[in-house]
């Protein structure tokens, strides 16, 4: 491979072969409300150590159970990392279901995951993602609300959050509606910010094919969120595949493959 990564693999659990070899980063893990693991719902988890010279960026993602919030995590790491296609390696900081112990904990609590020392890979800052648990599962609207708390209690913890950069609102490219509760989702979040911010809300749009994702913008409009719009209405949006932990067969078509949405 073109960059380095040996010492991030040595530190890291091994989770696949591949190609691409998939490992789980190690990262520093803190109950921001102060419980015990098993009742946490505000968790951080950092990767690397801050340096202060160098800007951070914060995204804060929003999505139903099943929109891939938990793959475009790890893409949008991968690609401050610097991680390439032609790479085959992935590294992974929100844990595969098959783990429970953390996993669990990842996708029922609101998450701060924090990744360090990359600064000028890709981008000269460092970043920070905050992420929702599964808006919209089992459990009822009253749930959500819960979640929605949690982002509240999250802000105003001191010197926590500094600034929200962009909120990304996430969903499926097939998506050609949102039912009553993602769309109260939606703007239920996008409702904790100012007028300002809609300009840095946008749409993410997962399990792309490259092609424009117009069933998911048109669900977008007909349940009226807030977003940034382009100069002809239409929301701003960025695709993704969700296909990077993908097992490759050598030789194969994917491998020829390595166009910039396979971040």
């Amino acid at each position: 491979m073109d960059r380095d990564f040996s010492r991030y693999i040595s530190e890291s659990v091994k989770l696949d072969d591949g190609p691409p070899a998939r490992y789980q980063l190690r990262t520093k893990i803190i109950n921001l409300d102060r419980l015990l693991d098993e009742n946490s719902k505000l968790r951080k988890f950092t990767f690397g150590k801050r340096d202060h010279k160098h800007p951070n960026k914060t995204v804060l993602l929003v999505g139903a159970t099943g929109s891939g919030k938990s793959t475009l995590i790890n893409a949008l790491v991968n690609f401050v990392m610097g991680v390439k296609f032609e790479d085959k390696v992935w590294f992974e900081i929100v844990t595969d279901k098959k783990n429970k112990s953390q996993s669990e904990t990842q996708t029922t609590a609101v998450s701060v995951y924090e990744v360090f020392g990359f600064e000028g890979k890709t981008v000269p800052y460092s970043l920070t993602i905050i992420d929702t648990p599964g808006y919209g599962d089992t459990r009822g609207i009253e749930y959500d609300d819960i979640i929605t708390k949690k982002l509240q209690d999250l802000f105003s913890i001191p010197d926590e959050v500094e600034t929200i950069d962009v909120v990304g609102l996430v969903l499926k490219a097939t998506e050609n509606r949102l039912d009553e509760r993602t769309a109260y989702i939606f703007n239920s979040v996008t409702s904790l910010f100012g007028r300002d911010m809609e300009q840095k809300i946008v749409a993410l749009i997962t399990h792309s094919d490259g092609m424009k994702p117009k069933d998911a913008l048109q669900a977008l409009d007909e349940a009226k969120v807030k977003c940034a719009r382009k100069e002809n209405n239409e929301p701003v949006y960025f695709l993704f595949n969700n296909r990077q932990k993908e097992k490759l067969e050598e030789g194969s078509d994917d491998e020829a493959t390595q166009s910039a949405d396979k971040i």
